[in-house]
């Protein structure tokens, strides 16, 4: 009797998503890869991307712009423990391994480069790694275990996040149909950190500068946010990641005052002052 091969089915299903009228988050199989740097280059003040390559990164998978990889770091004694592969999914040792989250900015098949951009911060494991990574440097990378699909069909389309959002913000404008309409807030620390944008022509981008205010501090996200107007009878689809405080207001904006379902919006906290890996599924 033949064996049904089930290894593509979630490619299957992504197509279903997006032929369909409500985002779903769809997962993939989950690999663990063996990658080199093949180099890194600033992105603005604030990014710094490094791109990743060689053999491992062979049959990468890249199909949403809010897909993550974690990157897994030796352990202070130098250790390196890696999760193993267990069917579709990863077996992880225990404790954990020390790991980093990151969106996947950009996959090219036809060069087999992966893009990670990383905010810097000093004192940052994964930032100071990324600024003295050379040409040649290893790192295992886990993922993506999956995205969020959103049909092109929603009317307009809000997006917002600080520094750390702005990876998927800028794959989530290159990736959106070219008549699509609505709106994007990045917050930044200054006009050093703004980066170049392909947006489409109805989508309105907006930069709010924090200036001396700490990273995740202030409500310049949420005022801005928050002042948009929905056209009346428009489907709108939200996505908000960042400072998981300063994001939490717009949970309440998107349920109580635009009555979204919850299969039409998506805020993720993707850090949280003061706390180190910070994951959103452990709170």
């Amino acid at each position: 009797m033949s064996r049904v091969d089930h290894r593509h089915r979630h490619l299957d299903r992504i197509a279903e998503v997006r032929a369909g009228r409500h985002a779903e988050k769809v997962g993939y199989p989950i690999g663990i890869r063996r990658v080199e740097v093949v180099r890194t280059a600033p992105v603005g003040s604030g990014l710094l991307r490094v791109t990743l390559g060689g053999e491992g990164a062979e049959g990468f998978e890249a199909h949403a712009p809010d897909e993550h990889v974690k990157l897994i770091f030796p352990e202070p004694d130098g250790t390196l423990r890696l999760p193993e592969p267990n069917g579709a999914m990863l077996r992880w040792p225990r404790p954990v391994p020390t790991s980093r989250e990151y969106t996947v900015r950009r996959y090219d098949p036809a060069s087999g480069e992966i893009d990670i951009d990383i905010a810097w911060h000093e004192g940052g494991l994964a930032s100071d790694w990324a600024g003295a990574a050379r040409p040649g440097a290893v790192v295992h990378v886990a993922g993506p275990p999956g995205g969020l699909i959103v049909p092109p069909t929603y009317d307009r389309y809000l997006l917002a996040g600080d520094i750390t959002a702005l990876p998927a913000v800028a794959r989530w404008l290159e990736e959106m149909p070219r008549t699509a309409r609505g709106w994007a807030f990045v917050e930044v620390a200054d006009a050093s950190q703004e980066i170049e944008l392909w947006a489409p022509e109805g989508v309105e981008v907006r930069w709010l500068h924090r200036g001396d205010l700490p990273a995740g501090a202030g409500d310049a996200l949420e005022r801005a946010v928050t002042a948009v107007t929905v056209p009346e009878g428009e489907r709108v689809y939200v996505w908000v990641a960042g400072e998981a405080g300063q994001i939490k207001p717009l949970r309440r904006w998107v349920r109580d005052e635009l009555g979204l379902e919850k299969a039409d919006y998506d805020i993720t906290g993707y850090w949280k002052r003061g706390v180190a890996d910070f994951d959103e599924d452990d709170h």
